[in-house]
């Protein structure tokens, strides 16, 4: 039986409780296939209810069985052993009850679904029952005597009559749980028991039909029969996403955020970045294209209403008209504007440089454009037979520009902490020795490098190999 099922039958007998109808209940419980700890506790109080002991009493120890810890189960088995006469049997019960309560006043079982407290001081209660039915009057007091300290309520009062009744040596009553008090399921876990309608029925909004309040599922309706010759002329060019651009010539990606286009091609450019890179769209594609490879393209509302003439179906199709790529820029003097390269950081840059340039005037022209120090750059690039970067250098440069294809070279370039700044150095007036794991252990007269100032107190310095911190007083200037 899957725990649907179960909990179904779980909630189905917990009603037939409220309802009164008992017998209903236990039959329900009793048809569950796999009962819980919880279950076979709530077929006990429903058997101890209609004063069946034996079924009782076999029911929570089915419970106990399932749950040794719980209290409660204990609690109740032994109201079962004292209307049974079973005295010692009952007197171990409420005994373990007690000891599973581990020393806490009371517990509440409501977070689990029984709306019941056990408190610590009526367990004592029942356990001074029992010593008195047991003649041992003495251990009765001292338990009702704990109860009086462990009471927290004003309700308790029967406790104070418990005692006077044992200082006469006379009996007094059992606490019980009130019956019809049972463990019920999850109330989420019942709700989603119910079988919900997320689409809801269909209600007609709009229909070409005069009156029509039909909302299930139909046919094809009939279509148009007097289907017109001519097509329509086009509306106006329903608006695009970006500023279109015809690109002018052809560009090859070399990664993967880069975009293939050819000359003649129609792109929507996005964002035309600082670095003359523009973001663009091309056949639903996304990617980046050098702006200079393209050219703004005017659309006017004259050429998107365009009248079309009755077709001739026998007529052929001519071929879509293409222009010729331009050729690309040059100087006034004819010679090529530069070399184009692209540089790979953290992002990708262009610079446009004449090809020849020494490594400094290079090295200047991307420090410029990344706006960091020369001094903690590098740059390197893979020669044409081997899968390496090689650090480029001015010996390198020859190699490095004949590398050159299509009056194009790619670079990668990396950053790194610029040590062109010498770090401050000072002198030990004093001895140090470490008082943390922090502390730079040094001696008098000794050289430290200072890496950087804590505080006007404290600064992290070098000596001798380590790394750490030290008083700014016990250092000078070198």
């Amino acid at each position: 039986m899957s725990f649907v099922n179960t909990l179904r039958q779980w909630d189905e007998a917990v009603a037939y409780v409220e309802k009164g109808d008992i017998s209903s209940a236990l039959r329900t419980f009793l048809a569950i296939e796999e009962k819980i700890s919880k279950i076979t506790y709530n077929i006990g109080c429903l058997h101890l209810h209609n004063d069946d002991f034996d079924a009782a009493e076999k029911a929570f120890d089915s419970s106990i069985g399932k749950d040794e810890h719980l209290a409660v189960a204990f609690f109740q088995r032994g109201i079962t052993f004292y209307k049974k006469e079973k005295f010692e049997e009952s007197l171990l019960d409420f005994q373990q009850t007690f000891k599973e309560l581990r020393g806490n006043q009371l517990i509440d079982y409501k977070p689990l679904g029984l709306r019941y407290k056990l408190y610590a001081c009526e367990v004592l209660h029942n356990i001074g029952l029992l010593y008195a039915k047991l003649g041992k009057w003495e251990k009765a007091q001292e338990n009702l005597l704990t109860a009086l300290n462990l009471r927290t309520e004003a309700k308790f009062s029967h406790i104070d009559q418990a005692l006077e009744s044992i200082l006469k040596q006379k009996l007094f009553s059992l606490v019980e749980i009130k019956p019809g008090l049972l463990f019920k399921p999850n109330k989420n876990y019942v709700a989603e028991l119910e079988k919900k309608d997320y689409l809801g029925k269909a209600k007609v909004l709009s229909s070409i039909v005069p009156a029509d309040n039909f909302s299930g599922f139909a046919p094809l309706q009939p279509q148009v029969e007097d289907v017109p010759s001519t097509p329509k002329a086009p509306e106006v060019l329903r608006a695009l996403e970006g500023e279109p651009h015809t690109v002018l010539y052809e560009f090859i990606p070399e990664t993967k955020e880069e975009l293939a286009v050819l000359p003649g091609n129609i792109v929507f450019v996005l964002q035309r970045g600082t670095d003359n890179w523009a973001s663009v769209i091309f056949n639903e594609r996304r990617g980046l294209v050098p702006y200079n490879f393209l050219e703004p393209l005017d659309i006017t509302v004259a050429s998107k209403v365009v009248p079309v003439a009755p077709s001739n179906r026998n007529e052929q199709i001519p071929d879509p008209p293409r222009r010729r790529a331009p050729s690309k820029p040059t100087t006034s003097n004819g010679v090529s504007s530069g070399c184009i390269v692209k540089v790979h950081f953290m992002f990708t840059i262009v610079i446009c440089i004449k090809p020849g340039q020494p490594y400094t005037a290079m090295l200047q022209m991307i420090s410029t454009k990344l706006k960091l120090p020369a001094s903690a750059l590098t740059l390197s690039y893979v020669k044409p037979d081997s899968n390496e970067r090689v650090t480029v250098d001015e010996s390198e440069m020859q190699v490095l520009w004949s590398c050159v294809k299509n009056n194009r070279l790619t670079l990668w370039c990396s950053a790194s902490e610029d040590r062109s700044e010498t770090r401050k150095k000072m002198v030990a007036l004093y001895s140090y020795e470490a008082s943390t794991p922090e502390d730079l252990v040094f001696s008098k007269g000794d050289v430290i490098t200072v890496l950087s100032k804590v505080n006007e107190e404290w600064f992290e310095g070098e000596c001798n190999g380590k790394t750490g911190i030290f008083p700014s007083s016990f250092v000078i200037d070198q």
